[in-house]
């Protein structure tokens, strides 16, 4: 699927906004949040246009694959101990951005349940 002119990950994609960009190949992007959540907080986002998670897992689970690997290469990267990767997917879950997303966070305890 092609970028989206109107979409603020793939603004962020082409350089049109400015990201702390962390990793970048031809299917990922990854850049710390601007709204940090733990010490570390990055986005990792697919280079294609797909409104969630479910969706891009079904057009690609290759790409899909890719974002964990990168969010492990991220998370070995900056000597976490201990690190959660998770997708919200939908309004009621808190996606505020509709182009899938995965979040690393890490770096200090997690607590459990989250939200």
């Amino acid at each position: 699927m092609a970028l989206d002119s109107q979409c603020l990950f793939c603004r962020i994609i082409l350089g049109e906004i400015p990201a702390d960009i962390v990793l970048r190949n031809d299917n990922v992007v990854a850049f710390n949040d601007i709204n940090p959540q733990a010490p570390t907080h990055v986005l990792l986002v697919p280079t294609l246009h797909v409104e969630n998670a479910a969706e891009l897992a079904q057009l690609s689970p290759t790409i899909t694959a890719e974002l964990f690997s990168a969010a492990a290469e991220i998370a070995t990267q900056r000597g976490l101990s201990g690190h959660r990767t998770l997708f919200n997917t939908g309004a009621d879950a808190g996606q505020s951005v509709f182009h899938a997303h995965l979040h690393l966070l890490g770096g200090r305890a997690l607590a459990w349940p989250p939200g």
